[in-house]
């Protein structure tokens, strides 16, 4: 019988992200379930701390540049540490998240887990990712430890498990899911931005794969024929700067830089009349889709193949453009700005879908 639970993210809990929203989503699930569980997270800062005593620091996380993207590379400094706090908690599972090299050794190698049942629910899409394309042996690497140590592996959409192929253990696919009381038709609306305006929304880390450049693009064709629109961004990142500048140097007007939001997001989404995702790459799946899915925003998004897989069922191919073409997009976006009815047959259609994603 399963009492305990440890799940380990191998990226660092000091920033937003799709991992973090599904591991803090699965925790409360499995608490609802009376189930004890803990989430182990590397520390990033040495001043990082949390008040929950269900949330425990353990090992360094470094940011690198991986897949277009940030991510963490972890290390355990301190192995007696480690063994430890896997002897103290005596977790009758461990569910990792993703694979952090080398913490993962670290731990599977660990005498305190070697009796556990290990999970990993890999969410990462390394389709095209150059570093993959340089050493294709990663991908082998990871199914001989996980053929060595792992009792299953979880893929958040189909083609994650394709990297795992030569895996004779258990798998599934089980999709990111939401909080359908955070995100609603229901939360109010931000009153400062509803001024008559079409209210196009970007949620994401400004970074080179998320695609905003591509957004400003069209956002610069749209505006010559329609005065009344304006562009929301929410988030931070690498290339912010960059599309600042873009943004003052063709003379963009009401293009709002919001920041980082980390309370009220759905109030954004809410607010939007529609919501642009033009992810180029590495996207599985897509948890900003059914953010604004569930909060009754009508999308557009690039057709990369985690979009395609995840709105297949919705027959929506006719809201997603060419990928890393700006043209294309500007004109599925056109499509709604004219169209409020077909905003809200959209609208309609993914809230339906969604319930599919609690």
């Amino acid at each position: 019988m399963i009492k305990k639970i440890g799940i380990i993210s191998f990226h660092t809990f000091s920033q937003p992200g799709g991992v973090k929203k599904h591991i803090l989503g699965l925790f409360k699930e499995f608490k609802k379930r009376g189930i004890e569980v803990k989430i182990i997270v590397p520390r990033r800062k040495k001043s990082e701390k949390y008040k929950s005593k269900n949330i425990i620091l353990m090992g360094t996380s470094f940011p690198i540049s991986f897949n277009g993207s940030q991510s963490d590379f972890n290390i355990n400094f301190n192995p007696i540490s480690l063994e430890k706090i896997l002897r103290k908690e005596k977790f009758d599972v461990l569910h990792f998240h993703n694979f952090g090299f080398p913490s993962i050794l670290q731990i599977l190698l660990s005498p305190s887990s070697s009796n556990t049942l290990n999970i990993l629910t890999f969410h990462a899409n390394l389709m095209g990712n150059p570093f993959v394309k340089k050493f294709p042996t990663l991908i082998s690497t990871i199914n001989k430890i996980c053929q060595w140590k792992i009792n299953g592996v979880i893929g958040v959409a189909p083609l994650v498990l394709d990297y795992f192929q030569n895996f004779k253990g258990l798998k599934r696919i089980i999709p990111n899911g939401i909080d359908l009381e955070e995100f609603n038709p229901s939360v109010p609306e931000i009153k400062k931005f509803k001024d008559g305006k079409i209210n196009i929304l970007f949620v994401g880390r400004i970074e080179k794969r998320k695609g905003l450049i591509y957004l400003l693009r069209a956002y610069k064709k749209l505006e010559k024929e329609h005065s009344n629109l304006r562009l929301i961004i929410i988030g931070e990142g690498p290339l912010k700067k960059g599309c600042e500048k873009y943004v003052k140097s063709n003379n963009l007007k009401n293009i709002v830089f919001e920041g980082q939001i980390t309370k009220g997001l759905a109030s954004y989404y809410k607010t939007a009349d529609i919501y642009v995702s033009p992810a180029i790459f590495g996207e599985s799946f897509g948890i900003v889709l059914l953010e604004a899915m569930a909060c009754g925003t009508p999308l557009i998004a690039f057709d990369n193949q985690g979009y395609k897989d995840l709105l297949k069922e919705m027959s929506s191919e006719e809201f997603l453009a060419k990928n890393r073409n700006h043209n294309d997009l500007a004109e599925k976006i056109e499509i709604l700005i004219k169209n409020p009815l077909l905003r809200k047959e959209a609208s309609e259609k993914g809230l339906k879908e969604v319930q599919k994603y609690s």
